[in-house]
């Protein structure tokens, strides 16, 4: 261990090199393991990151941190050989950032003492070697750190069970000194519980976003926590609507937190999975109608990013759940609904053939044909389904046929009645 001072603020001075603790793991790579050096200038710019939020200013030491915030990898190497630091700060930070520039890496090892294990660290979490570091003597949140990527080769090995234990243990060396890398650190783990299905998901996640709060800067990851614990209440709802709706609040925060340019997949999925749980809540009341149409707004929403040539599968499903909520929402403009809605039906038909996903094709054709039966378009609607009705009934899905079967005996009725009125 290397020898330490404790400043005002209580915490530690490593040989006068770096005050701890450092926001190792608090923002991704490359960032989240550049070390801070010491320094009334650099000392608020600490401060700010490790609360999970950016600093109003950026001094020119820190030059190299801020374009590797902005994601200027380029702009940080400059940045660095403009300092022409040779400290081991310095060559340590060069490493994060171009990890082939630094040949000596028992020598900068050595001259990092204490923060010598973060050479490993970075080695492993940038796939350059397949040995996850032993934390040691480490403590704090070097042992956090080193935790964190043991619990990674923990999951590449199949060891959830282990790499959970070992995400509880960097857990534990983390939150008395920084909430938020507690709260990175819960959030992961309460990630490996989903996984694999452990109870504890839902009360990890809301503890992570607890901590988590206040950090500004992590909007996107609090955004994906959010998306989780709505999906784990997803899953839970069967024959508990109370869990559905409890999602819904999940779903809004995460829309709250991103933007489209934020992380457009994320916002686009977190758009999809909101309507996905409108259209499943039971109508109970007539104001539950007005969620159908909150739904379709959210549905386009999503299709902005999930388009045919780049999502065929995601955007197939969205277009459905449209189409669907077109049918059922209430409005003045019903019948314009019920075309568009016809049109969607058959461009997803074009995605869903009978060889690739023959149940798919059929519910797609059930579903028009129905629509167009409404809209009055007969000829149109048994068209499509006899095609649903044979479809199911080469997968045996008797329901189907039962379903399909009552719609065409109620177009056959329909034609009858229109051939008896006409003069």
């Amino acid at each position: 261990m290397t020898d330490t001072v404790v400043d005002a603020n209580n915490s530690t001075v490593a040989d006068g090199l770096v005050v701890r603790p450092q926001p190792l793991g608090v923002f991704g790579l490359p960032l989240g393991y550049l070390l801070i050096p010491a320094g009334p200038d650099t000392e608020p710019v600490r401060q700010a990151l490790l609360a999970g939020t950016l600093p109003a200013h950026w001094p020119p030491r820190l030059a190299a941190l801020q374009c590797a915030q902005a994601g200027d990898r380029d702009g940080a190497l400059a940045a660095l050989d403009r300092l022409a630091g040779q400290d081991p700060i310095s060559r340590f930070n060069r490493f994060v950032l171009d990890p082939d520039a630094v040949e000596d890496l028992p020598g900068l090892r050595a001259a990092l003492g204490e923060w010598g294990v973060l050479v490993d660290v970075v080695r492993y979490a940038l796939g350059r070697t397949d040995d996850a570091p032993a934390a040691g003597d480490s403590d704090g949140e070097l042992a956090a750190a080193v935790l964190a990527v043991a619990a990674s080769a923990a999951l590449a090995g199949d060891d959830a069970p282990r790499a959970l234990q070992l995400l509880d243990m960097a857990v534990d060396a983390a939150a008395p000194l920084s909430r938020v890398l507690a709260g990175v650190l819960v959030g992961a783990a309460a990630g490996v519980c989903v996984d694999i299905g452990d109870p504890s998901a839902l009360a990890r996640l809301e503890r992570a976003l607890k901590l988590l709060e206040d950090a500004d800067a992590l909007r996107v990851p609090r955004a994906e926590l959010h998306l989780c614990a709505a999906g784990v209440l997803h899953e839970r709802a069967a024959g508990h609507p109370e869990l559905l709706a409890a999602s819904i609040p999940h779903y809004h925060s995460a829309l709250q937190l991103i933007r489209r340019e934020d992380a457009p997949l994320l916002w686009a999925s977190g758009h999809a999975d909101l309507a996905t749980a409108y259209l499943t809540m039971p109508m109970v009341e007539a104001s539950s109608q007005l969620r159908l149409g909150i739904a379709a707004q959210s549905l386009r929403q999503a299709l902005t990013v999930y388009t045919r040539e780049d999502h065929p599968r995601r955007w197939a499903s969205v277009q459905l759940n449209l189409a669907n909520s077109l049918v059922y929402s209430p409005s003045k403009h019903h019948q314009e609904n019920m075309l568009e809605a016809a049109e969607i039906y058959e461009a997803v038909l074009g995605a869903r053939d009978r060889d690739g996903d023959p149940l798919g094709r059929a519910r797609v054709l059930a579903n028009q044909g129905n629509v167009l039966a409404h809209l009055g378009m007969f000829d149109q609607a048994k068209a499509k389904l006899y095609e649903a009705r044979f479809l199911f009934e080469e997968l045996g899905d008797a329901d189907s046929v039962r379903t399909v079967r009552g719609v065409l005996d109620e177009v056959a009725r329909e034609t009858t009645l229109a051939r008896e009125e006409e003069p």
